[in-house]
């Protein structure tokens, strides 16, 4: 009986762990106490998601996310690392907020979790690269002055990341290529001032600010004027006069 005993242990383990024994992991059959910070056989980080079926309470599961990882596969993480790195396998989804609680960093920066636990630390290498921080400065900085280290990391942290500056140019870009609305006025730059009085009384130049074509055609062909004699006015007002008299 008592032989009997570890070759069950071995079976539980071999069932709640699929990663055993060569078997590949699919983060959709892991159990949601075993999915945070796993690696399936594609390469791709699972994630643990929360649902609420109808007239239910709220449950989890484990589902395969978008995050690839690079040289790791087949992986459910260690409760040694788990601990190590004051990681929280009850986190739902994938986020960067847990580098902001001092208490995590100082574990994550630890020699216990940064030299041996590869997989979370390249987990939050690129959730920290993603705040525009790199971790392993972070660490550094925490062993020289932990508390400037958070505050420049709340302060990272408070600047829009590189993703939501590109969405912001983004939607810059597509509201210039748009039509102007009408609470914002176009603004027309002012011709430059020139200091060569030729230039500026030249029909060419003045053509270039004309809103009207038929004001170019004035300026490159004048039309004459008839000479008026200033005799003609005298003569009318002769002949005004000499009514009167």
């Amino acid at each position: 009986m008592a032989s009997q005993i570890p070759i069950a242990l071995i079976l539980s383990l071999a069932l709640t762990l699929p990663f055993a024994h060569g078997r590949e992991v699919v983060c959709e059959e892991l159990p949601a106490e075993l999915c945070a910070f796993a690696v399936s056989s594609a390469g791709k980080r699972c994630v643990v998601e929360s649902y609420r079926p109808a007239g239910g309470e709220t449950a989890y599961q484990c589902r395969v996310s978008d995050v690839s990882v690079e040289r790791m596969v087949d992986l459910v993480e260690t409760d040694e690392c788990v601990a190590a790195c004051g990681a929280d396998r009850g986190s739902v989804g994938i986020s960067s907020d847990a580098l902001l609680d001092p208490h995590f960093t100082e574990k994550l920066c630890s020699p216990q979790c940064y030299e041996n636990c590869p997989n979370l630390i390249d987990l939050y290498y690129n959730l920290a690269a993603g705040e525009g921080i790199v971790l392993s400065h972070l660490c550094e900085a925490r062993r020289v002055n932990p508390i400037r280290a958070m505050a420049e990391l709340h302060s990272a942290a408070a600047a829009p990341s590189a993703t939501e500056l590109s969405t912001i140019s983004s939607l810059n870009s597509d509201s210039v290529a748009g039509a102007p609305t009408s609470d914002v006025a176009a603004v027309v730059p002012a011709p430059a001032i020139s200091d060569d009085v030729t230039a500026a009384a030249s029909p060419s130049d003045v053509s270039q600010y004309s809103a009207d074509p038929s004001f170019d055609e004035l300026d490159a062909d004048p039309v004459p004027v008839p000479a008026t004699s200033p005799t003609a006015f005298f003569d009318d007002d002769e002949g005004e006069d000499a009514e009167f008299i």
